[in-house]
């Protein structure tokens, strides 16, 4: 993955293969967290509902941007969160391979 700036975190939008869950998180290497989330934590929530793919993210160069971003989405219901991951990736292909 290419480094955009001295710093990178991003607000990230997993789902499970069947895309029925979406878990929102923030991390600062997306790569990474996505292999911790399928390796680790049994007990989590993106690994008891098998969310591993990546359908969505957002760069950002301050965390407080970040974790704010993330807090927001969390708020929304499933219908906007659904129209802003469409707008971003709208076949919602699993972006895993692309990061």
């Amino acid at each position: 993955m290419k480094t955009l700036g001295t710093h990178n975190y991003f607000t990230y939008i997993l789902t499970n293969k069947n895309k029925t869950v979406l878990y929102i998180g923030v991390t600062n290497n997306l790569h990474d967290r996505i292999k911790y989330h399928e390796e680790n934590k049994k007990n989590s929530f993106p690994f008891k509902y098998k969310c591993f793919y990546l359908i969505y993210f957002e760069y950002f160069s301050e965390i407080t941007q970040a974790i704010a971003r993330e807090k927001q989405l969390k708020g929304w219901k499933r219908d906007r969160k659904e129209e802003l991951i469409a707008n971003f990736n709208p076949n919602w292909k699993f972006l895993n391979n692309e990061i």
